[in-house]
Order: structure tokens, then C-alpha cells, then sequence
């Protein structure tokens, strides 16, 4: 990919693998490797590329009408799951070699049983992934990293080496640090790539081999660096939280009003910004990755012993309090609260999150959509209002 990206551009590379997501797997299938796909950030990709498997993230698709998976799953399900789900009905992931099921929640833990019901796949892995923090929940995890492992090795038959997985340990977190590099360029102002150009790139880098995506990563890193002609800022500077941000059509919708310099969902720097700390059992440090460090609402996280009296304010800063380190960093000036209807885990945040943003004085709005592009009038509208109240002077 290397040569590839020199000779178009490390970012219309990545903005040619975004409109046809198949283009590097395609073929790399053709020369035998094998491509597992997986929903969500909940799963440990580092040990797929230890055994030479692609992960392939599944994404839904605004612009397709949800009919197929009406059949399996109620109107009042998280519609970003059944558009995947209908995808995968309508033939759309057929490519894949197999899926690997979790439960990041429980709309994916329901899709995916019944994915594994059609019988569309031969291997169909299944993560069970506790809730909370505990010790012993982790303890838990990393037994279910390590019989995954083992169902990897079986499937691939290839040997799951301690020295492979580091290995494979270091080139995920080198990406994630190319990453927090990309992300970096987004504060200057006006920012140097735009929110829609990054979601780009970090969906190209979801359907490529870790290791070209870090040589994609850096071609995109030096064109972006090299760039001295930049629009106009735009009147506010925003940070999107969420889950589902993950089509572009909803980028662009808000950045036609805002800069979108910042965001925290399960697609962006939520996916991102943790590494996979160094320990003798490699088991032992991605487990405390994906069930710890990551921070997402999935997860309950209890006080700490003896804190049941702790007043609610405090709270609300262990959990939120990397939202306004954030703001700070990225000069934010308001943050856009984007959901999709029925996302039951993130909207039970909501109203915690909206008294922290509040008693801080960080100006905010809750926005919801049903996950089509018919939602988008009615969310640039709101956008354009909230950018006109929190608007400030721009140089």
C-alpha cells in the first residue's frame, strides 16, 4: 500500500477505500487470508492480527432503507444494529469468512445469535463481555480473551506465540498513536483536516490490515501536515459524543455550520486513545484495555470502596472529567450530544452528562435520529441554531 498511497495521495487513498470499503480486502482474500468482521470496539483486533486475520469492522448504511431486518428484530430496536444486520441480509458482507459476535450491549448480543441462526457463516466466534470494572470481572474477561484466542488458533491453525501477539500489541497501539497524532492537527484553527475527512480515514483504516493502515495512517499524516491553504473557520468549534457516528452524511451535515474539531464515540478517539499497556501475560493487558480503560457507557463503573456518600458532583467528574481536558485542549465551545433512537446504554447517560457539562458551563445539546438521511434537515437546523448561540470571534 506503501507505493500506493505515494502515488495518489495518502488521503484520496483513504477516501477511495471509504467509498469501497472491499478494495485492499478483496485482495488480500484472492492471495488466502481470511477476513473476520466484528461490530463495535469491543473487540480485541490484536489478537486476530497475531494469527494473520483481517478484522473487518460492519458499519450500517444511512442511505439504505431498513426492510430485511424487520423480520428479526422489533421497529424499537437500536436502529445503527438493524441497518447492519439488514446489510448483511441484503448480501452486503457475504465476502466475510466469518463474525465475530459480543456483547457490547445488548442489541449486538441479540443480532448477534441471530446472525449465527442464519447459518450464513462457518466460523462465528462469541465474546461475552462483562458490565462492570470489578476484579474478578476482569479476571473473567481475560478468560474469554484466552479461549478466543484458542478458537482463532483452531480456525487459523496457526499458533497464537506470546511473542505474535506483542507484537501485534505494538503495531495497534502504534496506530493509535498515529491516530491521537491525526488528531492533534484538528487544533488549529481553522483545523488543518476536518471532522469528515478524519471519519474517513478512520473507516478506511477499519478495512485494512493494521499494518497497511499504519502506512495509510503516516502518508495521510504527512499530506495533511503539508497543507497551507485552509477554509474559513467556522463560527463555533464543536466536540460530537456518542455512538453511531459513523456514516459521513452526518459529519458533513454539522460541518456546514460548525468546525467539528473533537469528537468521543465508538468509532473516534473513544476507539482510539488507549493503548494496550505492557504486562508479562500480553492477556492481562488487553483485557484492562477493552474493559477498563476504555470509557464507554456500556460500562458501569461503582464508586470505589468506601466512597457510597460521595457527593454526586464528584461523581461526575471521575466519570466524565476527560471531556473537559478535551474542551481545554481543542478550544471546544460547545459539545453536540448526537444519538440514535433506542440507543438504551448511551441515553441512560444522557441526563448525568448534560448536569456535568451544565455545572461546568460548557454549553450543549441533545440531538436524535433514526439513523437515515430523512433525520438530517431537521439536524442541520438545530445545528446552525446552536452554533448561532455559542458562536465566538474568530480571527
Amino acid at each position: 500500500m506503501g507505493e500506493t498511497a505515494k502515488a495518489v495521495g495518502g488521503m484520496n487513498l483513504a477516501k477511495e477505500i471509504h467509498g469501497d470499503r472491499q478494495l485492499i480486502v478483496r485482495r488480500l482474500q484472492k492471495a488466502g487470508k481470511k477476513v473476520l468482521g466484528y461490530m463495535g470496539p469491543s473487540i480485541p483486533l490484536e489478537i486476530l492480527s497475531a494469527v494473520d486475520i483481517i478484522p473487518f469492522r460492519i458499519l450500517g448504511d444511512m442511505e439504505e432503507p431498513i426492510s430485511r431486518a424487520d423480520k428479526a428484530f422489533p421497529v424499537t430496536m437500536c436502529p445503527c444494529v438493524r441497518s447492519c444486520f439488514d446489510l448483511a441480509c441484503k448480501g452486503r458482507y457475504d465476502f466475510l469468512d466469518g463474525y465475530i459476535g459480543s456483547h457490547y450491549c445488548d442489541a449486538q448480543e441479540k443480532a448477534s445469535h441471530i446472525w449465527k441462526s442464519m447459518e450464513s457463516f462457518r466460523f462465528f466466534p462469541y465474546l461475552d463481555m462483562p458490565h462492570t470494572t470489578h476484579p474478578w470481572a476482569e479476571k473473567y474477561f481475560k478468560s474469554m480473551l484466552v479461549a478466543f484466542g484458542k478458537q482463532l488458533e483452531s480456525y487459523q491453525g496457526r499458533s497464537l506465540s506470546v511473542e505474535n501477539l506483542r507484537q501485534s500489541i505494538e503495531w495497534h497501539n502504534q496506530q493509535r498513536r498515529l491516530v491521537k497524532e491525526l488528531y492533534e492537527l484538528r487544533k488549529n484553527d481553522p483545523p488543518l483536516i476536518s471532522g469528515t475527512e478524519t471519519l474517513k480515514v478512520l473507516i478506511a483504516l477499519s478495512s485494512v490490515p493494521v499494518a497497511e493502515g499504519n502506512v495509510l495512517l503516516r502518508e495521510v499524516l504527512d499530506e495533511i501536515k503539508a497543507r497551507t491553504v485552509l477554509p474559513a473557520p467556522k463560527p463555533a468549534r464543536i466536540l460530537v459524543w456518542g455512538d453511531a457516528v459513523d456514516n459521513v452524511c452526518l459529519t458533513e451535515a454539522m460541518e456546514e455550520y460548525v468546525d467539528l474539531v473533537m469528537d468521543d464515540t465508538g468509532l473516534g478517539a473513544g476507539n482510539y486513545f488507549a493503548e494496550v499497556e505492557a504486562t508479562p501475560d500480553p492477556f492481562d493487558g488487553l483485557a484492562h484495555r477493552y474493559l477498563v480503560q476504555t470509557n464507554f457507557p456500556r460500562t458501569f463503573r461503582e464508586n470505589r470502596a468506601g466512597e457510597t456518600g460521595k457527593a454526586r458532583m464528584s461523581q461526575l467528574e471521575d466519570r466524565f472529567s476527560y471531556l473537559e481536558g478535551y474542551v481545554k485542549e481543542w478550544k471546544v465551545d460547545g459539545i453536540v450530544l448526537l444519538l440514535v433512537r433506542f440507543c438504551d446504554p448511551y441515553g441512560f447517560e444522557v441526563p448525568a452528562l448534560r448536569a456535568f457539562l451544565n455545572e461546568i458551563g460548557i454549553p450543549n445539546i441533545y440531538l436524535e435520529s433514526d439513523y437515515s438521511n430523512a433525520a438530517l434537515p431537521a439536524l442541520k437546523t438545530r445545528i446552525q441554531a446552536f452554533a448561532e448561540m455559542i458562536a465566538k470571534p474568530r480571527p
